[in-house]
């Protein structure tokens, strides 16, 4: 992980803000400066008893009028700060997030979401703070730098004894280097792995219920807190114990370079003033010194959060997560969104062709092996198999939400490059194996934004076969469902999710297991109504009977390769796998 070149891209991403900012930053850090000279000139005054009070005042005037510039720089260095650093981590996390987005659906988070959230959240803060905390080390450093040569004016042994802490500094936290990285990599870890179980949980919440599991996931809820705790304990213990090194090792210099300055064995003693200089500009000397010790340890702490922010994107260099990006902080955006494919100049579907198409899932083996596929306008085709035969695969694949190893996709003919941006409404609309909702309503669930007129939500409702349901509902539309429809039945959800992609009036139709938890007649009513659909072509997933007698074609799969295909009358005749799965569908 080349942790300088991206520290590096970020500071480049706004060079004029983080100008601003550094230079705010050092006034800040330099502005003690003049304090120092004003309480030297103080001192000798009234060392060497001379000068008036009308210069007393004066220095005082002029030591007040600096505590309040400095305050000013102080509240502008605050405001710009926090500008540049909500810029920092936004430019990660759109980053992050639109590379997330540009993957297929179904593989899009590698990491549970709880998980994925963390490190948007931790270590983008993490690479932010490196960020600002160099503005620090340069208003810092030129401070050390300017008042060490100013100290070397007025006694050059014991400026020498300066740099005495600081080696020790340096020493400590590259002697802790390897730890620093390792209890940080293990503290993220343990946290997204407690804050994941608690979404996990949340999911699961009426499975668990129903096993009468509470007590075994409340047991292994605290022992990943216990973990979580233990880690975290670790990693701020050695920063705390890295901290109060750094103090100590600066105190024992402060001390001892007093100790020395004082002494009878000093060549010359040092005037009051002088004496004054030096101790007040000390203490911001050592305060870099203890500060550069932190900083070398959170730069190792950097190269951890960077390491798992690009684990969120695989497959990518980690330059990803940095790169320049147009970003509008300040208002709504009004370039339009180029994410979606263009529509091929041969407009709507009369061809759909799948030519060997092929995917295997990396922790499996299993998948789909070189399928070939031809739909037709108007068409109703079922793809159908045994379990874990290849057909929610076959879908996501031809979808853009699974990558395809190899094969290629054609609409009328065109070849169509990005499938997960071509697939889109009005192109097709899909319903998905387990239907997600949102909490809401029913007509926000149906339509997610869209202001179709009043007939195309009544059709897609009569398509769906939810007439019924919202004839029984007080409330109809407006009945809210609960988080991820928890206040309706598996058919209501399943048809709801229907409905929303009926009322999209996309050509192409596709859906996996539709019907899995209607009754015999509902279901009856759903196939029907599909097959009466003027202009639409339907590609499902199903097993059920009543979605056979409705198909123009079937396409049987086993071992994610195409066994058979046809009308169900020549398949029943020739195909085995065909006649088993026919078979095991009772009469109700």
């Amino acid at each position: 992980m080349k942790t300088p070149r991206l520290l590096w891209k970020m500071i480049t991403y706004r060079p004029g803000l983080y100008a601003v900012n550094a230079l705010l930053w050092a006034l800040i850090h330099l502005s003690p400066l003049i304090p120092g000279l004003i309480i030297q000139r103080f001192f000798n005054i009234f060392s060497t008893d001379s000068g008036s009070s009308q210069l007393v005042w004066t220095l005082i005037a002029l030591l007040a009028a600096t505590a309040i510039g400095r305050g000013a720089l102080f509240i502008s260095g605050i405001w710009i700060d926090q500008l540049h650093r909500f810029t920092m981590s936004a430019l990660l996390r759109r980053n992050i997030l639109a590379a997330i987005l540009d993957r297929p659906g179904a593989a899009a988070l590698n990491h549970a979401p709880g998980d994925v959230l963390s490190r948007m959240r931790d270590d983008a803060q993490g690479a932010e703070d490196a960020i600002s905390w160099t503005l620090d080390v340069i208003g810092m450093g030129t401070f050390a730098i300017v008042s060490i040569g100013i100290l070397l004016s007025i006694s050059v042994p014991v400026t020498l004894f300066v740099f005495v802490p600081l080696v020790a500094v340096i020493a400590a936290s590259q002697i802790a280097s390897t730890r620093i990285y390792r209890l940080r990599k293990s503290s993220r870890e343990a946290s997204g792995q407690a804050v994941s179980a608690v979404s996990e949980m949340f999911d699961a919440v009426q499975a668990i219920k129903v096993a009468g599991a509470e007590e075994h996931v409340i047991k292994h809820y605290r022992g990943l807190g216990n973990l979580r705790r233990s880690a975290m304990l670790k990693d701020r213990l050695l920063n705390q114990l890295l901290d109060a090194v750094n103090a100590s090792a600066v105190h024992l210099g402060t001390g001892a370079i007093l100790l020395i300055s004082a002494s009878p064995l000093q060549a010359t003693r040092l005037p009051l003033g002088d004496f004054a200089l030096f101790v007040y500009y000390l203490g911001f000397v050592t305060d870099f010194t203890q500060f550069f010790g932190r900083f070398l340890a959170n730069y190792r702490q950097t190269t951890v959060a960077f390491e798992r922010m690009s684990e969120l994107v695989p497959g990518q260099p980690a330059d990803v997560i940095v790169a320049h990006r147009t970003m509008n902080l300040t208002q709504s955006p009004t370039e339009p969104v180029e994410d979606v494919e263009q529509m091929p100049a041969s407009g709507s579907l009369r061809t759909l062709e799948a030519r060997g198409l092929s995917y295997v899932y990396p922790s499996s083996g299993r998948g789909i092996q070189q399928v070939n596929l031809s739909l037709t306008s108007g068409s109703f085709t079922v793809i159908t198999g045994g379990v874990a035969a290849g057909k929610t695969t076959l879908l996501r694949v031809l979808l853009g939400q699974l990558p395809k190893d190899s094969g290629e996709i054609y609409w009328n003919g065109e070849r169509v490059e990005h499938a997960g941006r071509f697939f889109v409404p009005r192109r097709s609309a899909s319903i998905a194996q387990v239907p997600w909702l949102m909490s809401g309503s029913l007509r926000e669930n149906i339509l997610l934004g869209m202001e179709p007129a009043p007939a195309v939500l009544a059709d897609a409702v009569y398509q769906a076969v939810l007439e019924q349901d919202l004839d029984l509902m007080p409330d109809g539309l407006e009945t809210m469902i609960g988080p991820k429809g928890i206040r309706l039945s598996g058919g209501q959800l399943q048809r709801t999710a229907a409905a929303r992609m009926f009322v999209r009036q996309s050509d192409l139709l596709v859906m996996d297991d539709l019907s899995s938890a209607l009754d015999v007649e509902t279901e009856e009513q759903l196939w029907r109504r599909l097959a009466e659909l003027q202009g639409k072509t339907c590609l499902v997933v199903s097993h059920r009977r009543a979605a056979y007698l409705q198909a123009d074609q079937i396409i049987v799969l086993k071992d994610g390769q195409v066994a058979a295909e046809g009308n169900l009358a020549e398949l029943l005749r020739t195909s085995p796998e065909m006649q088993r799965l026919w078979e095991q569908q009772t009469e109700e």
